[in-house]
């Protein structure tokens, strides 16, 4: 039992680490705010941006093959964003989405690719891929 908690401690303490460090042992999208957005965009990155809600059964699973895509290392100089659609009304409105479940793509600051409600990886994929 001392040997299995103290292999959970010094897991804890490594993963601590990492997070300090930056590194996400799994990739989430971060939550939307202007100045990460305006940031992102400076550097020159692509940016996607997830407008999703909680309870949106697409936004579930485009969830799912997101965070497989964040997990790539195709994807590692992307930002990705997620704007929460029931809290960050302002936001959604900044991106004009109409309906939660939306993706947008920016690259050299400027939108480039938009969909919403794609659920297929193959689709998703494809969307994010212009921003190459």
């Amino acid at each position: 039992m001392r040997n299995s908690f103290t292999r959970l401690a010094k897991f804890a303490s490594a993963s601590a680490l990492l997070l300090a460090a930056g590194v996400a042992a799994a990739a989430l999208p971060q939550p939307y705010d202007a100045a990460s957005f305006k940031a992102a965009q400076a550097a020159g990155k692509p940016v996607v941006v997830e407008i999703h809600a909680d309870w949106c059964t697409e936004c579930r699973m485009q969830d799912q093959v997101l965070r497989k895509m964040l997990d790539e290392a195709k994807y590692a100089g992307y930002a990705w964003l997620r704007v929460d659609y029931d809290r960050q009304k302002d936001a959604v409105k900044d991106f004009k989405a109409r309906k939660e479940s939306t993706l947008v793509v920016f690259k050299g600051g400027r939108e480039i690719a938009r969909a919403t409600g794609i659920t297929a990886e193959e689709r998703i994929r494809a969307l994010v891929d212009q921003a190459k």
